[in-house]
């Protein structure tokens, strides 16, 4: 059932949530997330099965999942990630809360929880790719998330579905960024470990970046190379197809 409050009682219950999650951290662990990549500034401490058992507890609400996304803190948007109702996140949702992605791991936990949710799924596949094409950094690492965890959870979809990401990842492979490159990184072993068939196009376009004159498109190349030749990728993919 669609939960409603008033204003006043959201932001009361979002202090209430915030007061808890203080209860929940541990500082030396937000004092160590800088080593890697996450503001200690904006965040508790509070690890993220604490934050999934909280999201549990809440279960969806939306009006709250907007009150905690604006809060700002990165243990309130993960939060907010988790209890945001899917068949109410508009495009233009997606687009505002992916304008205020800061770092990758708020970025990747949306893109997660909510983002590539199956109500969304029609809608996040033409989003990913635009989002590929900007220049704002986790936006454009949220366009590749999306793909990893598209090729990940949508099990029935077509190759022809995943075939328009390889020339995404092409274009954008020489992307310095380090959090960009990873992504990409991602979006091409996850794509590539579908089947043996998108494998062979994963491979095949990996192949086609070790050639290229840039540190990160050759870096994107080693390290899929490394995982879709190896011998429990390629056993397990061949399993896979004997069964079907």
């Amino acid at each position: 059932m669609k939960k409603s409050h008033s204003s006043d009682h959201v932001s009361s219950r979002v202090e209430e949530i915030v007061a808890r999650l203080l209860k929940m951290a541990d500082g030396k662990s937000a004092a160590g997330m800088s080593r890697v990549g996450i503001d200690p500034a904006r965040a508790l401490g509070v690890k993220v099965p604490g934050l999934r058992a909280l999201g549990k507890e809440i279960g969806t609400d939306h009006e709250l999942a907007l009150a905690l996304w604006k809060r700002g803190l990165r243990e309130t948007m993960i939060l907010a990630s988790l209890v945001a109702d899917p068949k109410q996140t508009t495009g233009e949702l997606m687009e505002s809360w992916a304008s205020d992605f800061y770092d990758w791991e708020v970025c990747d936990q949306t893109c997660m929880n909510l983002f590539e949710k199956p109500p969304l799924r029609e809608h996040v596949y033409s989003l990913a790719r635009q989002w590929s094409e900007r220049a704002e950094e986790f936006v454009k690492r949220a366009g590749f998330v999306l793909m990893a965890r598209l090729a990940v959870s949508d099990k029935k979809a077509p190759d022809d579905a995943f075939s328009p990401f390889f020339e995404d990842i092409v274009r954008e492979a020489s992307d310095e960024r380090n959090m960009v490159k990873k992504g990409i990184n991602w979006a091409l072993r996850q794509i590539g470990k579908r089947n043996l068939s998108l494998r062979d196009r994963a491979v095949e376009t990996a192949n086609t970046l070790r050639e290229r004159d840039s540190s990160a498109a050759r870096w994107i190349a080693a390290d899929a190379l490394r995982e879709l030749n190896s011998k429990a990728v390629v056993e397990r993919l061949k399993e896979k197809e004997k069964r079907k």
